[in-house]
């Protein structure tokens, strides 16, 4: 498995927790005295410093950092659902940097959310505004009032596949429902060798909104033809509201995220003719194993 991707493996050792559907281990880092990994079933689901929520580890979340502080105001609270907890990194961030927002997170696994409050440091929902719910996050993005996000951000996995029913283009239409005009939806996927999974889901969300965006290394994004794909993490974003593409890149450049940003008929050409994923036609183990590089497997 690519390097310093989410689903990196971790040496097997005890678990600090057994949950209800994961090994769960808390790793210090050796390098930073208050950085924490969250391991799940040996890979790494989530990076933490308990004292600076700013401090991001991770590539693709700090992608994701790039692409809210873009499109919304410095400093503005935001009204935020998170679908998939893990170390609840970026709604800690959120809640460091845009004082007052508000992260309803939909968490499936109440193991993790017991490992958050009791070895990584989250506080009552009332000091820290995130509130997590132990809930599927198809069933929470139902509960959500139309028009109540300002953001919603999928980062949830079964391993390293994001499951299957939150892929859909039904799925979609409830994350746009629960956006408002001018919300955002950002989500962290997995993907290696010919990226077929990657390639549907930014076909389903093409599908369901009228802007859409591609985050990630320059082979894997269609904009580097002279390589081979690596795969890994990616970050799509879609919106109602255009993407400011320029912007997004410099602020990728100035967090050293080391990715591109692929959007228009750069991206309508990379996904080609990937078929759309519904709660009917969703094969996305399939679409994962079937295509993927015996390097990567």
């Amino acid at each position: 498995v690519v390097a310093g991707s989410l689903a990196t493996g971790f040496a097997p050792g005890g678990c600090d927790a057994e949950t209800r559907y994961h090994c769960a281990r808390v790793v210090a880092d050796p390098d930073r005295a208050t950085g924490r990994t969250l391991v799940l079933d040996g890979l790494r689901h989530s990076y933490v410093d308990i004292d600076d929520p700013t401090y991001l580890r991770f590539a693709y979340v700090r992608a994701i950092a790039s692409v809210v502080d873009t499109a919304f105001p410095e400093g503005e609270p935001l009204t935020a659902h998170h679908i998939g907890g893990g170390g609840l990194t970026f709604p800690r961030y959120l809640a460091a940097v845009r004082p007052g927002t508000r992260s309803l997170v939909s968490e499936i696994d109440p193991g993790v959310v017991r490992v958050d409050r009791e070895r990584l440091g989250l506080g009552s929902p009332a000091a820290t505004g995130i509130d997590v719910r132990v809930e599927d996050g198809r069933l929470g993005l139902r509960r959500l009032e139309e028009g109540s996000r300002d953001l919603v951000l999928g980062d949830a996995f079964g391993g390293v596949s994001v499951p299957w029913h939150l892929t859909t283009s039904q799925a979609l239409a409830d994350v746009r429902r629960a956006l408002d005009a001018d919300g955002l939806y950002v989500a962290n996927l997995i993907d290696h060798g010919g990226l077929a999974f990657a390639r549907a889901e930014v076909a389903t969300l093409a599908a369901a909104f009228p802007h859409v965006a591609l985050l990630g290394k320059a082979a894997d994004i269609g904009l580097d033809p002279t390589a081979s794909t690596v795969g890994g993490n990616l970050v799509v974003v879609a919106s109602g509201r255009p993407v400011d593409a320029p912007a997004i890149q410099r602020a990728l450049d100035a967090r050293d995220v080391g990715w591109r940003i692929a959007t228009g008929e750069t991206l309508t050409a990379w996904t080609g003719d990937a078929r759309v994923l519904t709660d009917d036609h969703a094969p996305v183990d399939q679409l994962l194993q079937t295509d993927r590089s015996p390097a990567a497997r």
